[in-house]
């Protein structure tokens, strides 16, 4: 007897791209599998009725999309649970993968899986469900449409909050309290748009990293997304389109993102950024019309007055603190500090301020912004060209 329950879980558009109209459509969902008029309409698409009834019973065959370290946990997961002989929720797995370098693809020559090189993506095989986890690339509308369960992702984030590439560093970046991870359907042309299958918070943790954030949704998105396969069906016809309110956009983190206004940036927002990019792209700022990189942050300092008359506030004003070997730096709201920098070479706060900073070295300087890091900002002028301006109390030096 064909399974007819599974017609109930796809989508109209699917159905009717396999060549059925929208009354035989209505019919199929509305028969219950001794209705010989439904038997009838399902003979007209075998080849399509087969690959559903197949799809509808586990274990499924996947086809998995990924390619960093966060996609990395989930294809584990799946490669575990598909030599599971007990749970049996995955039959056979294969892999899409991008860079030849890509932790995802690392894994899957190691352990002797399948692989496609996008996008020449083979699909003469037959696939249940479709799995991307941290891929980077839209999935071509024939390719889901392949698929009788459609494609899954796993998202960082409680969609539709940051939707995009990189919705972890963004949550740290923005002081989020509360994320989480969602499994949902991909739709073509667009990214993090489909309806949500299963979605869990998590509380994000005082002052964590975007890496320690993204090695425990990782693992929190591999466990929901085994949890999703096995009851995937119910997962399907239960979803829930996203809402249209809170929506926002996750872009990559870049180089431009690294640069420090003094002027604007407070001690929590300079903390926020470190810990959100820092691991990747060291804190930028201009020291004498030179680039100049900030490294091992430690935080916000205080800085007594009282004790330190001679302290400027300007902002991006910088001051050594030989007690506990650190640069000071003025910024909106207070001082945070750094350990080290690199200029031409990696130099610890000592080194810096004896080669760079110290009062016999300062009053060689014919410049006046010795003691002062500048912001770095990036204006556009009439008819598309760049300027790149250091600024100082919003006036460009």
């Amino acid at each position: 007897m064909w399974n007819l329950k599974y017609f109930r879980f796809i989508d109209q558009g699917r159905l009717l791209s396999q060549g059925l109209c929208s009354n035989c459509i209505t019919r199929l969902r509305q028969c219950d599998g001794s209705n010989r008029r439904g038997l009838f309409l399902l003979s007209r698409n075998k080849s399509f009725v087969t690959q559903i009834q197949s799809a509808s019973k586990p274990p499924l065959r996947v086809l998995f999309f990924g390619s960093d370290d966060f996609a990395l946990e989930s294809l584990k997961r799946l490669h575990v649970s598909r030599d599971d002989t007990k749970t049996r929720v995955i039959d056979s797995l294969e892999v899409v993968t991008l860079s030849r370098d890509a932790p995802v693809r690392k894994y899957a020559e190691r352990h002797k899986l399948p692989i496609h090189h996008w996008p020449d993506v083979d699909l003469s095989a037959q696939f249940d469900v479709g799995v991307v986890v941290s891929f980077g690339c839209l999935i071509k509308e024939n390719i889901i449409n392949k698929m009788p369960y459609g494609i899954l992702n796993v998202h960082p984030s409680l969609l539709p909050r940051w939707r995009g590439p990189a919705p972890i560093f963004h949550t740290i970046l923005h002081g989020d309290s509360v994320t989480g991870v969602t499994i949902m359907q991909i739709r073509p042309k667009r990214f993090d748009v489909g309806p949500i299958l299963q979605q869990e918070i998590y509380e994000v943790p005082k002052n964590c990293t975007a890496d320690e954030l993204g090695a425990t949704l990782a693992v929190v998105g591999s466990r929901m997304l085994i949890d999703t396969l096995k009851h995937l069906p119910e997962r399907i016809t239960n979803r829930k389109e996203q809402p249209k309110e809170g929506a926002s956009f996750a872009p990559k983190i870049s180089s431009r993102m690294a640069w420090i206004l003094w002027e604007e940036h407070s001690c929590d927002y300079i903390d926020r950024l470190f810990r959100a990019i820092g691991s990747r792209i060291p804190l930028k700022t201009m020291w004498m019309g030179n680039s100049i990189k900030l490294l091992d942050f430690v935080g916000k300092c205080n800085v007594s007055f009282t004790a330190a008359p001679y302290l400027s506030s300007e902002p991006g004003s910088v001051h050594y603190q030989k007690e506990s070997n650190t640069l000071l730096v003025r910024c909106k709201d207070g001082w945070v500090g750094f350990k080290a920098v690199n200029f031409k070479k990696r130099l610890s706060a000592a080194d810096f301020f004896n080669g760079y900073l110290h009062q016999s070295v300062v009053k060689k300087s014919p410049s006046t912004n010795t003691c002062l890091f500048q912001s770095y900002k990036e204006t556009h002028l009439p008819g598309g060209h760049n300027n790149n301006v250091l600024l100082r109390n919003n006036t460009s030096i």
